[in-house]
């Protein structure tokens, strides 16, 4: 559902040596070496990889174990979180509807769904379901998620709130990843069809390809018998966290899958909606799915410059070394993955990794890209990791800096007893602040068992530190006037939403 460390970085060119290997001998002579150092560098537990070419099954294969601590090895059908590749699936059964004249893309939102509405009642009234697939709606990337991911709202509720936000741009002026639009979209799918997002899932795209071990719902993974465990990294320390509860959003990510399901999935797709013989997809589903919608920007790639970067259904669309690259990634609590198509080569990459905090799922992605279109090998990973390294450096050093200041006990602008009590966002809803047992607890209305403490770092601010290492640490500063705390502003990390939420002080 989230962001890619290459999205970040590829902003960035940067000049690297590489050496100068003949293309394709990479993947014969060192891909089990290269993802195995990887996964070293990145503290990765468990990786799994598939290679698809013409039509085949070149490469398969599971790396390391599903959980830390354990010896039990992934392989090829380990169950993994694939996050924001579920885009894809939703973008396509609604495609698949659109084919079958069940409804029309260009179909009103509100045809289908009356009820649904947003901030300015002319866009929700122009909005149709294109809008909803390709991000154009006018929301900051991420606006709201942090309202909606992982809370314990109903997927009717998420739409009730997006409803109520103020988008940060105009109606259809810019690219703005939004998650509850793809759940919106997926809402659509009972209208047209009687079942659920995730029976339509299953019964036309997952049972017909074979994907049986494949799961819909996020919450079915918890039960599964062969899954891989979610992870991070907390201060350099690999931690087995919780699965992520995302049902409330589920067409936008709550998918899981292993790279044996998926190598249908993307067969199907490379052969134009066809896998072994039989047709699975309308043709015109797939096509309607690969359309540019939404510019994301103008491109760009850490050595091959690429011109142009869009966003279709579901599918972000890219122009590289003279091909179309159809690609996602996807990232949710404890996983990150990726899924590249070279439709005019072939080709499909699938790699999913059972941590959230690495960089190899789109090294390892580019380094098989460039190897099967003849490119020299880059060593992307190396790449990557030098830019994570010196942002962690960077984060340390932050970290250390604040605990330096949280140390000298520097004195609060007013006594703490004022900075506790009852708060409010206009759309979130409530928030606490408490003092328990000498400590300022922050807890959420809508994130149980998740909270954050609060440390004074002198006058209004105050280093925040999340219980769940998905909202991060952040420095928060309360609103002060006339000597009365007023409000407090609430960031959480990057992964999960860049728009900060004031909380007002009712009591």
């Amino acid at each position: 559902m989230k962001k890619s460390l290459l999205a970040l970085i590829s902003m960035i060119f940067f000049q690297h040596s590489f050496s100068q290997t003949t293309p394709r001998s990479f993947i014969k002579d060192s891909l089990d070496e290269y993802i195995t150092a990887a996964m070293k560098d990145w503290q990765i537990p468990g990786v799994a990889v598939c290679i698809i070419k013409n039509g085949k099954v070149e490469i398969m294969k599971g790396y390391g174990v599903k959980e830390m601590g354990t010896t039990d090895s992934v392989d090829v059908n380990t169950l993994f979180m694939i996050g924001s590749n579920t885009k894809a699936f939703t973008g396509t059964a609604l495609a698949m509807l659109d084919a079958d004249k069940k409804l029309s893309l260009d179909d009103k939102v509100q045809k289908w769904l009356p009820d649904f509405k947003l901030y300015d009642p002319w866009v929700a009234k122009e909005a149709n379901i294109r809008d909803l697939l390709c991000h154009r709606l006018g929301f900051e990337t991420f606006q709201g998620d942090f309202m909606y991911f992982d809370s314990d709202l109903s997927a009717a509720e998420v739409r009730k709130k997006m409803g109520k936000l103020k988008p940060m741009y105009s109606f259809r002026s810019k690219w703005g990843y939004t998650n509850s639009a793809f759940l919106t979209a997926g809402e659509i799918i009972p209208k047209a069809t009687g079942k659920t997002w995730a029976q339509f899932i299953t019964d036309s795209i997952l049972k017909p390809l074979g994907m049986n071990n494949s799961l819909a719902l996020s919450k079915d993974i918890n039960t599964a018998p062969n899954k891989s465990a979610a992870h991070t990294v907390v201060l350099g320390e690999l931690k087995k966290i919780p699965y992520g509860n995302i049902d409330n959003l589920a067409p936008a990510g709550s998918m899981s899958s292993s790279v044996n399901d998926m190598s249908k999935w993307v067969m199907m797709q490379l052969d134009n909606g066809m896998l072994e013989g039989k047709r699975i997809i309308p043709v015109e589903a797939i096509n309607q799915t690969r359309l540019p919608h939404s510019i994301m920007g103008n491109g760009g790639h850490l050595f091959n410059k690429a011109h142009f970067a869009l966003y279709g259904l579901g599918w972000m669309l890219q122009e590289y070394a003279g091909r179309k690259i159809v690609s996602h990634t996807g990232g949710v609590n404890g996983f990150v993955t990726s899924v590249c198509l070279i439709p005019e080569e072939k080709t499909g990459i699938i790699v999913l990794t059972n941590t959230d905090a690495n960089g190899l799922y789109e090294a390892l992605r580019n380094e098989i890209e460039d190897a099967y279109l003849g490119l020299p090998f880059r060593n992307y990973n190396k790449v990557f990791l030098d830019y994570q390294k010196t942002t962690e450096a960077a984060d340390e050093k932050e970290y250390k800096s604040s605990r330096d200041s949280i140390a000298l006990k520097l004195p609060t602008a007013l006594p703490i007893a004022a900075y506790t009590g009852k708060y409010v966002h206009h759309i979130y809803g409530k928030m606490n602040i408490k003092n328990e047992n000498g400590n300022l607890i922050m807890r959420f209305e809508h994130h149980h068992g998740r909270y954050a403490t609060l440390e004074p770092l002198g006058g209004n601010r105050f280093y925040c530190t999340y219980n769940d290492p998905l909202y991060g640490r952040q420095k928060l500063q309360f609103t002060v006037k006339g000597n009365k705390v007023k409000a407090l502003t609430v960031t959480v990390s990057d992964f999960v939403e860049f728009t900060p939420y004031e909380f007002i002080k009712i009591k």
